[in-house]
């Protein structure tokens, strides 16, 4: 999966549930972002292995519902 298209699907699902999904810092593998209180690594890559890609969007559940992305 492309990184910019996993930061689109993450920020349109913030919206829609009306949380905010910021960054918090940068580093020079990867970026923590922050949604809610829930907190993800996103390595800087352009292209994010597959599981790399679920598992960041499994995390996310806490703060989106549960799988919030397959809708």
């Amino acid at each position: 999966m492309k990184r910019r298209i996993l930061l689109q699907l993450i920020a349109k699902g913030a919206r829609e549930q009306g949380v905010e999904w910021r960054l918090v810092r940068q580093g020079a593998d990867h970026e923590i972002w922050r949604c809610e209180s829930v907190a993800v690594h996103v390595p800087r890559h352009r292209d994010l292995n597959q599981v790399t890609a679920e598992r960041t969007l499994r995390d996310l559940e806490r703060a989106l519902g549960k799988d919030w992305w397959r809708s």
